[in-house]
């Protein structure tokens, strides 16, 4: 049995339209969810498969950083899918800053953060303090690498640099797998 703290206003989206995330979650863990909206607690409760529980949690914990339902269903099919949440107000001491750094991850109309999962492969979510990644653990070091240097005051075009050449190593290391 595992407790979660989701935000009060991502409760809704763990849930779902009649109850319909909720249900997708405890059909394909094997889990039980028990939700309580006024605390912000889901409880996951383990079924029979105790990786599917596991996976669960991760759902969960996705969901409440932001992330779309249907995009963080992608835990079910992956094993090696891993969510990787930086808190952003370790960088940031003022709200305004907070908002900078978040504008400067998302970029202007979602460019930076839409380059980003392109190039690399993952999903990627802003949501209150954080920015949360869904990916493998490679791409999550890349990732992380990527967002520090945003955060620590690069240009977009290093950053981009970064990534075009990290897509690169990706390709070779696959290439090379095969």
């Amino acid at each position: 049995m595992t407790h979660i703290k989701v935000p009060q206003d991502r409760i809704g989206a763990i849930i779902g339209p009649k109850g319909s995330v909720k249900n997708m979650i405890e059909n394909k863990s094997t889990s039980k969810l028990d939700i309580d909206s006024e605390s912000g607690t889901v409880e996951v409760i383990a079924g029979d498969d105790p990786v599917g529980a596991m996976r669960a949690v991760d759902v969960i914990h996705a969901i409440g950083r932001g992330f779309n339902p249907e995009k963080a269903y992608s835990f079910f099919d992956d094993d090696m899918l891993m969510l990787e949440i930086i808190d952003l107000s370790r960088a940031a001491s003022t709200p305004k800053e907070l908002l900078r750094l978040k504008g400067r991850i998302i970029g202007k109309g979602g460019k930076t953060r839409e380059i980003a999962e392109s190039l690399i492969g993952v999903k990627i979510s802003v949501y209150g303090k954080t920015v949360s990644v869904i990916g493998h653990p490679e791409q999550i070091l890349i990732m992380r690498t990527a967002l520090e240097m945003l955060i620590d005051g690069a240009n977009h075009g290093s950053v981009y640099s970064f990534l075009e050449k990290k897509k690169q190593d990706l390709m070779r290391a696959q290439l090379d797998s095969y």
